[in-house]
């Protein structure tokens, strides 16, 4: 009963990483070696974790996933592969590392598939992971605006 649960949880699981992020982002982002906890109050799936560190945790709200610094650097080592990635300057890469909000006129280049509120791992001209966090606009607002928070920083990868 248990692992017919797990297999069923790491199925949908691996479902929704491959709407959100691109085709085998579930595959690759959950190996069978995860730990899925679950919520205790409505028993739903709520954190995914592996080797104890957390990658993501499922959103009540929406269904998706909120990914960790974790999540985006095993993302960033198959970057050609999905479509979540916002490249900024290494002129601002150490205050966004440190948790500051990426603004549109740093940014230089956007995968096209980003829409307002996708989950997105910010990296540097060298593909360096920096930040995890959420896009305020499209991928063409990104590059078109000259002004503004372009993507609302979760996790910094340097914070404290």
């Amino acid at each position: 009963m248990v692992e017919r649960l797990m297999k069923n949880s790491l199925r949908k699981i691996r479902s929704i990483a491959d709407y959100q992020f691109g085709k085998n982002a579930g595959s690759i982002l959950f190996p069978e070696e995860i730990e899925i906890r679950y919520s205790r109050s409505t028993g739903r799936i709520r954190f995914i974790k592996l080797n104890n560190k957390r990658l993501a945790t499922l959103r009540p709200t929406d269904g998706l996933f909120s990914i960790s610094i974790n999540a985006g650097k095993i993302l960033a080592q198959n970057k050609g592969l999905f479509s979540c990635f916002v490249k900024v300057k290494n002129e601002v890469s150490e205050f966004i590392s440190k948790g500051s909000d990426v603004f549109a006129a740093h940014i230089l280049e956007v995968d096209d598939q980003i829409r307002a509120q996708n989950e997105v791992v910010v990296i540097d001209e060298n593909n360096k992971v920096l930040a995890v966090g959420r896009a305020l606009l499209s991928a063409l607002e990104m590059l078109s605006f000259k002004k503004g928070v372009a993507v609302k920083v979760r996790h910094g990868i340097e914070e404290s």
